[in-house]
């Protein structure tokens, strides 16, 4: 209850940064591949499932784990309604781009085909909470100029970025990467530098797990 309150206190200085996480009808369908290999820290690509516009999913768990069935409903909405939707207004996008979701190592992946390049979410699933921090500790050790995210803007969860536009999170059984690597330093009307794009894109998934635990 604690946590939880200090991050709902530390979602609240970062208003400004998110769009919301209203209930979505409809759902993103799983990969049909899934993978019963241990987790890894770079997931290998597996069997895909192509998706014109990244599909629509509400709000889930936000800590059940991966099962050999596939991914959470949490996981799935990374490639939901409110990415999408905060993805093409800071981008000013006239249409939702084209997304190819995958299921491997535990992990959910989603990316959006920009014009500028990939943009990359991923959801690793633990089994538990110290699992997770285990993984998300050696993700950030491997890392190339990582910096911990510190104060309110982490959320109240252990967190990093790197110079090159990544963006982890760690809650709960799960760790939440976004990876804008692949853009350019700068992108849309505004600008926005690509560090920013990831964080904003992190603090929207997680406020929805804090929303619809």
């Amino acid at each position: 209850m604690k946590n939880r309150n200090q991050a709902l206190a530390a979602l609240a200085v970062a208003s400004m940064l998110l769009s919301g996480c209203a209930a979505a009808t409809g759902s993103v369908s799983a990969p049909s591949a899934v993978s019963a290999t241990a987790p890894s820290a770079a997931s290998p690509e597996a069997g895909h499932t192509d998706s014109q516009g990244g599909g629509h999913h509400g709000g889930g768990t936000s800590s059940p784990g991966a099962t050999k069935d596939g991914p959470s409903d949490a996981a799935l909405m990374v490639c939901g309604d409110q990415p999408m939707d905060r993805l093409t207004s800071i981008l000013n996008l006239k249409e939702d781009p084209h997304t190819i979701n995958d299921w491997a190592n535990n992990t959910f992946t989603c990316t959006y085909h920009l014009n500028e390049g990939a943009l990359t979410i991923s959801v690793h699933e633990a089994v538990d909470k110290a699992s997770a921090l285990t993984y998300f500790n050696a993700m950030q050790a491997l890392a190339k100029d990582a910096t911990p995210i510190e104060g309110l803007t982490n959320l109240g969860f252990p967190a990093y970025e790197t110079d090159d536009g990544s963006a982890v999170f760690q809650k709960d059984a799960f760790v939440l990467h976004v990876d804008a690597t692949d853009l350019p330093a700068t992108i849309g009307p505004e600008n926005i530098t690509r560090n920013a794009l990831a964080y904003q894109l992190s603090s929207t998934i997680l406020a929805c797990w804090i929303e619809h635990p």
